[in-house]
């Protein structure tokens, strides 16, 4: 069978693409990762990327990071990009985080995926959620 995009194996399937995957670009909207472009933002999880809905700081929610808290033990770190400016995120957000045992480093979207591509890549038990940015 030919190697289609249909017929590919890291095919966006429902806003998602299994695997652990470098971030290759960022800007314009969205990102680049897997050998194809998605606008909007993501969530880089250790068993993938999946598109996330929050287009801006304040929609950065417990209910909003859940695929992230239902693979807490395989994070140790949270990296929340927050677009082109670093914003304060809530105390209660904060805790709600370290009750899941999980870390945060809040930065602008483009530190947060450089920084997420060096870690991931040193195998550390790292996550990033990331706003896209114009």
């Amino acid at each position: 069978m030919a190697d289609t995009p249909e017929t590919r194996p890291d095919r966006l399937h429902d806003g998602f693409v299994p695997g652990r995957h470098p971030i290759d670009a960022y800007g314009g909207g969205g990102f680049r990762f897997a050998e194809m472009s998605h606008r909007g933002s993501i969530l880089a999880l250790p068993s993938g990327v999946r598109a996330w809905d929050v287009t801006e700081p304040a929609g950065i929610t417990p209910q909003s990071l859940s695929a992230l808290v239902a693979e807490a033990g395989e994070v140790d770190l949270l990296l929340l990009g927050t677009g082109a400016e670093i914003v304060f995120v809530p105390d209660a957000l904060r805790r709600f985080l370290k009750e899941s045992g999980i870390g945060l480093d809040v930065m602008q979207t483009g530190a947060a995926a450089r920084t997420y591509n060096i870690l991931m890549a040193e195998n550390r038990k790292v996550a990033a959620a990331l706003i896209a940015v114009p």
